[in-house]
């Protein structure tokens, strides 16, 4: 019997907002909203759907959470270091 398809959440609950998505390449290295205003950042994200890269949650500004709540756009992962870490703003839990 061959190995079944491991699920794209992995060990976290179905999320379908993975469904379909495509590959993006990150716009930057840097939360470009922050450097404009001279912020500073704890950890950066990078939007699934778009490569928009912004300061994370955890951050003074939160501008990863302002870019889903203008754009509609559910998904996030950490940038950088590979973790495979992703946060779905809807359903408000890693995916």
């Amino acid at each position: 019997m061959g190995a079944l398809a491991g699920s794209p959440n992995g060990s976290a609950p179905r999320c379908e907002h993975l469904d379909g998505l495509a590959p993006v390449m990150p716009r930057s290295d840097y939360c470009p909203d922050c450097r404009a205003r001279g912020g500073r950042w704890k950890a950066l994200l990078v939007c699934l759907n778009c490569g928009w890269v912004a300061c994370s949650d955890d951050s003074p500004s939160q501008h990863a959470k302002a870019h889903y709540q203008e754009t509609d756009h559910p998904l996030a992962a950490g940038l950088g270091g590979g973790s495979g870490w992703r946060w779905c703003y809807v359903h408000r839990r890693p995916v």
